[in-house]
């Protein structure tokens, strides 16, 4: 099932941890990974997966990616349509709409989550917690806190060029 769709996504790894359980004979090490999976078109996902080799956690997390997904509106196919703030635990992130040619703006987890979602110019800053876990999280917030124009504009019973034309 996931063979003819595994061409089209783009598969980034975020973060892989380590952690040792203390046992009779030595330790014993397991894996944990973050992966961001998107299509490059407006659909991106996140996942996570945990196992002995990294390998296999690897594959659970980009398995769980894919069926997380969710779309995000795009302007041209470029940027967001407005700027958005998204929360979540002690993570803050600022996303920014930008111009073209600005390219992509944005640290760690973030930039990898905007290139799988195809977006080619933003600015994006982190405030609070630097924990991939949170920055990704508090980003998904922010992209379900944004709306397109059409969306606003049935909302509100107007034309899409009532909303999106710029009043001084």
């Amino acid at each position: 099932m996931f063979e003819n769709e595994n061409k089209e996504f783009t598969e980034h790894l975020v973060t892989i941890n380590r952690v040792a359980k203390v046992v009779k004979g030595g330790r014993r090490f397991g894996f944990a990974a973050i992966m961001i999976v998107g299509d490059n078109k407006g659909r991106v996902g996140y996942g996570t997966g945990k196992a002995k080799e990294v390998p296999e956690a690897v594959r659970k997390a980009t398995e769980n990616a894919k069926t997380k997904m969710i779309r995000v509106h795009l302007k041209d196919n470029r940027t967001l349509h407005h700027d958005v703030v998204g929360r979540f635990g002690a993570g803050k992130v600022i996303l920014r709409s930008a111009a073209p040619g600005t390219g992509i703006i944005a640290g760690g987890p973030m930039r990898a989550l905007f290139e799988s979602l195809g977006i080619k110019d933003v600015v994006a800053k982190s405030t609070g917690s630097s924990n991939p876990h949170n920055m990704i999280k508090a980003t998904f917030d922010a992209f379900n806190n944004s709306e397109s124009p059409k969306s606003i504009a049935v909302k509100r019973s107007k034309k899409i060029s009532e909303i999106t034309s710029t009043k001084v």
